[in-house]
């Protein structure tokens, strides 16, 4: 197991979450383990926990709120004065828990025996990390390691393009700490951050302004998905423009002017962009070792996760694959088990890209498993579709016009499910039971005689009936 010529036989590069699973279950087996991260940047836990789905999700929470203090006059409920959000309690709850998280990552790693340093590692060698640290009197320090394997877990970082104004917009990494709450938001990008933070800063109290190049945003999902979100985010007050994009943005006594394409202005109090993101990879010194990168940056692996250079591997948004969370957890785990054994009693793991649920926080939420409609229609020919649309049940008291979509579709010559979607409350929370009957290849057939929960939204799913007309 262990290699004594080398200082540790897993020296980990990144402390986000697929960083810590790898480095925590390695060291579990036996292994002498290392984790390197910037600690005094975000801390323990990468984009998830510091600033993406964690916060993410509080704020979408928040956002909530506001629906349910107006919602709950239908139910009988008569609040004294109007609500108002206090945007600093917010922020300093959300600041005091990610805190938690960081230290159950620390108490996690230094739990299990691994070795966490603080400082920016560079790969110096197929075998060799140096690393970059800033001693107790504030200069700048320097230290070395060897390592038998080397995994790169950077992640991933916002991009924001080069135009006119660039400075003046911040990123998803910068947007939950804005001060003071922007009355008026723009938001640039169709992706589903883009489409995340509209919705949740609609919520808030924002004046939400989305732009998209595009003809419809969230582009490779399903295009039926597509459009109802797009139609209810509007309906419920986010100002979407499609096939927009801006030429400069200056900073005026209005705030931010911002001019498009055609000549339009939006003023705004802050811009966020959110138009993609790369691979952190800059200053990892991968040119050095040769280890292969793809045309943004990504770090290419094998299916083990692998690099050119044998010694080295990478996992999760670094490699430019699928980049959620689950993924990347997967991910390490494959690369653990490849090189340090298997739990006990239980096989190598493998890591399978099939029928990966997922979920976008926009209001409503959406749901997702497996194929869309015109990706099944392309692999497997012919499909057969069903779908529901309808106003839940809540809402039949609440005066809120908000709709849910459900879609199910079925490879017609095996009677296999092959997708579902879902637009509506909870929707990632009903998808993710309905992911294990998918991973497991049930049929149309299974959904059918499965019995429902009455009554509940996700026994639409096992209650559709008729499928739509081609």
């Amino acid at each position: 197991m262990t290699s004594p010529t080398f200082d540790f036989d897993l020296f980990v590069i990144g402390g986000g979450s697929g960083g810590v699973r790898a480095a925590r279950m390695a060291a579990q087996r036996g292994a002498r383990v290392a984790l390197a991260e910037t600690l005094g940047a975000d801390g323990l836990g990468g984009t998830c926990v510091n600033v993406g789905c964690i916060p993410k999700k509080l704020y979408s929470y928040a956002a909530h709120y506001a629906d349910a203090f107006h919602e709950s006059a239908g139910f009988g409920w008569e609040l004294a004065s109007a609500p108002r959000l206090n945007w600093a309690t917010l922020k300093a709850n959300r600041a005091t828990e990610i805190s938690r998280l960081n230290g159950v990552y620390g108490n996690l790693l230094r739990g299990s025996g691994v070795t966490v340093l603080d400082g920016f590692a560079r790969i110096q060698a197929e075998h060799s990390v140096g690393l970059a640290t800033i001693n107790t009197d504030g200069s700048p320090g320097h230290q070395n390691f060897t390592a038998k394997h080397i995994l790169i877990a950077t992640g991933g970082t916002p991009h924001v393009p080069h135009f006119v104004g660039r400075e003046h917009v911040i990123t998803s990494n910068e947007i939950f700490d804005l001060e003071p709450f922007p009355q008026r938001l723009l938001v640039v990008g169709g992706g589903y951050i883009a489409c995340e933070f509209a919705s949740i800063f609609n919520g808030l109290g924002s004046k939400v302004t989305q732009l998209y190049r595009g003809e419809q945003v969230l582009r490779g999902f399903d295009d039926e998905v597509r459009h109802f979100v797009a139609a209810e985010m509007t309906k419920s007050g986010v100002d979407l423009r499609l096939n927009a994009d801006v030429v400069d943005i200056r900073q005026t006594d209005e705030g931010l002017r911002v001019e498009l394409e055609g000549g339009s202005v939006v003023l705004a109090d802050a811009v966020l962009y959110a138009t993609g993101r790369k691979p952190n990879v800059t200053g990892l010194g991968l040119d050095t070792v040769g280890v292969a990168q793809g045309a943004q940056g990504e770090v290419i692996v094998s299916d083990t996760y692998q690099t050119n250079v044998p010694s080295i591997y990478a996992v999760g948004d670094v490699t430019n694959r699928v980049q959620l969370t689950p993924v990347a957890l997967g991910e390490a785990m494959v690369v653990v088990d490849q090189l340090f054994g298997s739990a006990a009693g239980k096989p190598v793991r493998e890591m399978s890209y099939d029928f990966i649920p997922t979920a976008v926080f926009t209001h409503p939420n959406i749901g997702t498993v497996g194929f869309s409609e015109a990706q099944a229609r392309e692999k497997f020919g012919e499909v057969t579709v069903f779908r529901s649309e309808f106003k839940a049940l809540k809402h039949t008291l609440s005066g809120s016009s908000e709709r849910t979509l459900m879609k199910l579709i079925v490879d017609t010559a095996s009677d296999r499910v092959v997708g579902l979607h879902m637009v509506g409350s909870e929707a990632g929370e009903i998808v993710q039971g309905f992911a294990v009957a998918m991973k497991a290849g049930a049929t149309k057939a299974v959904f059918d005689s499965t019995i429902g929960i009455h009554p509940t939204a996700a026994e639409e799913f096992v209650t559709l009936r008729e499928p739509v007309k081609s």
